[in-house]
């Protein structure tokens, strides 16, 4: 089996929040789509050696902060690649085609709009997720639940899961209506801990599959207009969450939780190992995790942190 083609590429923001694009020539392989730019890794460079080369030499700019996004391995039916992902946050310079490809700044809600290679579709999601997915802990008093999700949200929670495995069907969805209706007014995205049909009773952002929910399903149980997300613990559910086409995963457990003290953690290094040779989408770290870690899991590959004691329990917030 060949080695996979070593391939750095940059998602480059703006001040307006705008990432910028370039079209591959169409005398190329996948010609004519439009992708992030960089290029292969030269012997003995690093991804980010490599991006910072690529980069002033397809666009004239110097790049002077970034940060991991998230790796690929994707195959073509004549080639391997992996993706080395970054997001670059500062650069010098103004971008242009120095090559003469086409080059252009597209807001993070457009990209949907472009054709792009295969292999780029994960960089797109990771780019409009933010690095903070909050869980909900109990919501038995809904009124205190909504107040707590309301704190949150202005605090610039922008991704919610509703958890809630002991309420009946009508009790969620009357919660959940609620939970939509602020997520909504906040430009947040909610998610559903339920049945897919629910999405028809309640018009949330989409759906988390239980680690049962998504073994059990042959085929993506929502439309592309919705987010799908899935609890994953190990090789099997993350290949699961792939063949469903998922649009992101939880990761869990990372480290040692108190709610699960009987599940082996996974540690870092078989989280890193499960992120880069698994998973092709974003992943949310889950389980003993802070907003400290958040570092670490961008150089291991991950989207960011998700939680519930921590974001949604006050008293177990720590400062960091």
């Amino acid at each position: 089996m060949p080695h996979p083609v070593l391939v750095a590429a940059a998602a480059i923001i703006n001040d307006q929040q705008e990432v910028l694009i370039s079209k591959r020539p169409h005398d190329v392989d996948q010609g004519g789509l439009w992708e992030f730019p960089g290029g292969k890794l030269a012997p003995y460079e690093t991804g980010y050696q490599a991006l910072k080369r690529e980069i002033h030499e397809e666009l004239g700019i110097t790049l002077t902060r970034a940060r991991p996004l998230l790796r690929i391995n994707h195959a073509y039916p004549h080639k391997k690649i992996l993706l080395d992902v970054w997001k670059v946050e500062s650069f010098q310079g103004e971008p242009w085609g120095r090559e003469g490809q086409p080059v252009r700044w597209v807001k993070l809600d457009e990209l949907v709009n472009y054709s792009f290679p295969d292999a780029n579709k994960p960089i797109i999601q990771a780019l409009t997720l933010p690095d903070e997915y909050v869980i909900t802990g109990d919501c038995n008093d809904p009124d205190h639940a909504l107040e707590r999700l309301q704190e949150l949200l202005t605090a610039g929670a922008k991704l919610i899961q509703l958890r809630q495995p002991t309420l009946s069907e009508e009790d969620f969805c009357l919660l959940a209506e609620r939970f939509q209706e602020a997520c909504q007014a906040a430009g947040a995205r909610l998610l559903l801990n339920a049945a897919p049909e629910l999405l028809k009773k309640v018009d949330a952002a989409g759906i988390h599959l239980t680690g049962q929910r998504l073994m059990a399903l042959k085929e993506r149980p929502v439309g592309q207009d919705k987010l799908l997300a899935a609890s994953c613990h190990d090789p099997a559910s993350i290949r699961q969450a792939v063949k469903l086409d998922a649009d992101f995963i939880t990761l869990s457990p990372v480290l040692p939780t108190t709610t699960h003290p009987e599940a082996a953690p996974l540690g870092w290094q078989r989280f890193k190992e499960l992120v880069e040779y698994e998973a092709k989408m974003p992943v949310f770290a889950l389980g003993g995790m802070r907003p400290s870690d958040r570092q670490r899991i961008f150089a291991l590959g991950g989207q960011g942190v998700a939680g519930i004691s921590h974001f949604w329990d006050k008293d177990s917030r720590h400062p960091d």
